[in-house]
């Protein structure tokens, strides 16, 4: 290993000369510049090099480089300076040399290196593409290649290599071998089949652009008549113009009839192509929804002949193959919203027609798929018109019999209706509610909530939280009768569904309740119950834990303790429990009150916690930490000794 690093470190010495002659590095620079090489070249001649090491010297060098670039670009500027100081000229450019090279020379084998152990890592690849595109030193085919060949199944890999011959190459039939044989090997891919679209329609256009600045009549199809010693010059000068790009309207004004049948038959020959694109990626991907749409965006961002017939074409494939499909219909119903776009901006205005056909297209969805997802879909589109136009009763949409509706209302009628053909989802009832709160008719709310919860969503838990917080908002200041009624409302629901399901319920009534002891002790009494039926919970939300903390709150440490003995009777208490109980009398102990009473507590609880969970090594981590810092070396050692011989020496305990 040691031989192989220092021969790589010897290969180093004409570049280190010729970047210390040259005076863009010190000698101590550089002797720390072999000193990090050396380094990260011993990392690599590992047994196993992991990626970070070769991404590490890769940066290193990155860097290195482009301090270069600015050394030498100062020692340029001073060299310029003193020759005009002493009045011998100008400068002449300097001649690169070798450590010109060096440089960018050996991050391309670092990447190499990488590639070859890391072959299957996709991002390392692409990185490794994107250094030889900026520095364009000639490996970008080579690397290609190699790219395409251990990664012939991912689509990004062939879009990219076909992207590079396009534009940076300007080798249009390069680009199209490249994207058809990707089509071969990813046929089931989106990506590919509307990048491919897109090459072929830029390369046409281009080829339109391109005779038109040449003075050529539009029309790649037509026979060319101009003088043969002008068309052989334009054909060895045809890079000049291969990257001017033109604009359809350019040819809005032309009067020549024959001209107008040429630019008819570009945009003609970019049809069949969009429809013979089209016809294959369908059979590639028959079910694909997002496919067509993209698809329609590209037909609209183009000006072909008969565009119109096959967007119409494209729209009545959609609706065979998805009518049955929600997401179908909301797109199609936004498409017409949009006035026939694919691309919908939500910043702009909606005339009255678009909306009536908006709501035409969801109306007949719901006759065709009457699902609660369609209500949901129906419903969040309305919102967003009621959004732009706030609650305003000015705002109106026309239907086709010259009715007008009130999107308010016609929201209201459309939550109506998801409750009478029996379509009406938790999410759908909360959004009924919380919409009648927002137009501010509370009793209206009221009663849909009490309809909910007293029928088929009666153990919803978000329907309960805003029938409750309805109810709390209305009664300002309770009286008994009052805490009785929010009381028994409350019990119900905590009482059917199961504790993590509950947690805002809980939390809640917990909250509300906290000053009144009398139903407080029933809620805890409630929870004593339903820790029994469903058990504690280890992580995330520990109701015990809530109870506990509250009870601290208001009544101190001592009832916090009384408190959280009564769940440890329990069969279950859950381990966050015990975790919760820990950091509150730690707490505790490092803040005031008597530190060895709180130690003391704390051991009794990772003891008992340790009965039930002694194969947890990170109870065992605290339970050591905390000994540590606040006991003796003597117990943190006692507690590394049990801990080892519990895990069978299959955890090592920090401090």
């Amino acid at each position: 290993m040691a031989d192989v690093v220092q021969y790589k470190l010897e290969r180093m010495t004409k570049e280190l000369d010729d970047l210390e002659r040259r005076g863009i590095f010190s000698r101590r620079e550089i002797a720390e510049i072999v000193k990090q090489r050396r380094k990260f070249e011993y990392r690599l001649k590992r047994p196993s090099p992991l990626k970070h090491d070769y991404l590490a010297y890769i940066d290193f060098e990155k860097s290195l480089d482009a301090l270069r670039i600015l050394r030498k670009k100062a020692v340029t500027r001073e060299l310029k300076k003193k020759k005009s100081e002493d009045g011998k000229g100008v400068v002449t450019k300097s001649k690169q040399s070798h450590s010109d090279f060096a440089g960018i020379s050996r991050i391309i084998e670092t990447y190499r290196l990488a590639t070859n152990r890391f072959k299957g890592d996709i991002e390392l690849w692409f990185q490794y593409l994107e250094f030889c595109r900026q520095r364009r030193n000639g490996h970008m085919k080579k690397v290609l290649a190699q790219v395409i060949r251990f990664h012939p199944k991912v689509p990004g890999v062939w879009i990219y290599a076909a992207s590079w011959e396009f534009d940076h190459n300007l080798n249009a039939a390069a680009a199209r071998a490249l994207m058809q044989s990707g089509l071969r090997s990813c046929p089931n891919s989106e990506a590919l089949w509307v990048e491919y679209l897109r090459m072929e329609l830029t390369y046409l256009n281009k080829l339109s652009a391109r005779r038109a600045a040449l003075g050529e009549d539009v029309g790649a199809l037509v026979p060319n008549r101009s003088d043969p010693e002008d068309k052989q010059w334009r054909d060895e000068n045809k890079e000049l113009f291969m990257s001017i790009d033109g604009e359809n309207e350019d040819y809005k004004d032309v009067e020549n009839e024959e001209l107008k049948q040429k630019i008819d038959i570009f945009r003609e020959q970019g049809l069949n192509i969009l429809q013979a694109v089209y016809k294959s990626a369908v059979e590639a991907l028959p079910s694909s929804f997002s496919l067509r749409t993209q698809f329609l965006e590209i037909l609209e961002a183009t000006n072909l002949t008969n565009s119109e017939k096959m967007q119409k074409e494209i729209l009545a494939d959609m609706k065979n193959e998805f009518s049955k499909e929600p997401a179908y219909w909301d797109w199609l119903a936004k498409y017409e919203a949009a006035g026939h776009k694919s691309t919908q901006d939500g910043k702009k205005e909606i005339t009255t027609d678009q909306l009536s056909n908006a709501v035409q297209v969801y109306d007949e969805a719901l006759k065709i798929v009457p699902s609660s997802t369609m209500f949901d879909l129906y419903i969040k589109f309305l919102m967003d018109i009621i959004g732009r136009n706030g609650h305003s009763q000015s705002s109106r949409l026309s239907d086709s019999s010259d009715n007008y509706i009130d999107p308010v209302t016609h929201a209201l009628m459309i939550f109506d209706k998801a409750q009478s053909m029996a379509c009406i989802s938790e999410d759908l009832a909360c959004q009924h509610v919380s919409f009648l709160l927002q137009l501010g008719r509370l009793d209206d709310a009221r009663n849909l909530a009490e309809k909910f919860c007293n029928g088929e969503l009666s153990e919803t838990v978000n329907l309960w939280v805003l029938r409750l917080s309805i109810e709390m908002k209305r009664i300002r200041t309770p009286s008994k009768d009052d805490l009785s009624y929010l009381f028994d409302l409350l019990q119900n629901p905590l009482r059917k569904v199961s504790v993590l399901q509950a947690e805002s319920l809980w939390l809640m009534g917990l909250k509300y309740f906290l000053n009144h002891k009398h139903y407080f002790d029933k809620l805890v009494d409630i929870s004593l119950s339903s820790l029994i039926r469903d058990g504690g919970s280890d992580d995330g939300f520990s109701l015990s834990s809530a109870i506990i903390n509250f009870v601290l709150q208001k009544n101190g440490i001592q009832s916090a303790r009384d408190m959280y003995k009564r769940f440890f009777a329990l069969p279950r208490p859950g381990l966050a429990l015990y975790r919760n109980c820990i950091e509150m009398e730690l707490n505790l102990a490092s803040s005031a009150g008597d530190k060895k009473v709180n130690l003391v507590e704390a051991r009794k609880l990772y003891e008992a916690a340790l009965s039930t969970y002694d194969q947890d090594a990170n109870l065992w981590q605290d339970y050591h930490s905390m000994e540590s810092k606040m006991g003796t070396s003597e117990t943190a050692a006692a507690v590394d000794w049990r801990a080892r011989k519990t895990l069978k020496n299959n955890v090592k305990l920090v401090i």
